[in-house]
């Protein structure tokens, strides 16, 4: 029976690793967030050539990082509700972002992981916003956008998951 139990924890954490998460996978309403996209593995032996990271709407400034060896791409949407920064209007925000290995050698190997990163101010409400991924390999891809329902509680491809937490209180002055 031990070996039993130690053989399905294993398995378990096997299947935890085996799809994009999010590091930290939580953060302060109202925050800046550094959200790192980490991938853990290619399709199915074969390499990783590009990332896309669909952005849930209400992120507010999201910017991506740069890779060296990879190209980055973005898409931006029209905001339903502008708002001003820094003295400017703000009218659209960043929608999708694309990051594609510039040649074989820059290619994310299944054996390797590796991070892409994104940073943006979070929304001013408590809640769980969720970032569709689609990893395109060398050979096949995976779609990582499924959401947890009462007849899938544990999908097989998730959405990568930030749970947005209560805003810390403002420090007591005295």
């Amino acid at each position: 029976m031990k070996a039993f139990v130690i053989t399905a924890l294993a398995l378990l954490s096997a299947s935890a690793q085996a799809h994009v998460v999010l590091d930290p996978p939580e953060a302060a309403a109202g925050s800046s967030y550094r959200a790192a996209f980490r991938i853990g593995h290619g399709c199915n032996g074969a390499a990783t050539t590009v990332v896309i990271v669909t952005l849930p709407a209400g992120l507010r400034g999201a910017k991506p990082s740069p890779k060296p060896g990879w190209t980055l791409t973005t898409t931006r949407r029209p905001l339903k509700s502008p708002y001003e920064s820094h003295g400017k209007p703000v009218t659209d925000e960043l929608a999708e972002v694309r990051w594609t290995a510039n040649t074989p050698a820059d290619f994310l190997q299944d054996d390797w992981f590796d991070e892409f990163v994104i940073r943006a101010g979070l929304p001013a409400e408590p809640g769980v916003l969720w970032f569709p991924v689609r990893q395109l390999c060398t050979q096949g891809e995976w779609h990582w956008a499924e959401l947890p329902s009462p007849e899938t509680p544990t999908p097989r491809a998730p959405a990568a998951k930030l749970t947005v937490t209560p805003a810390a209180p403002a420090p007591h002055a005295h």
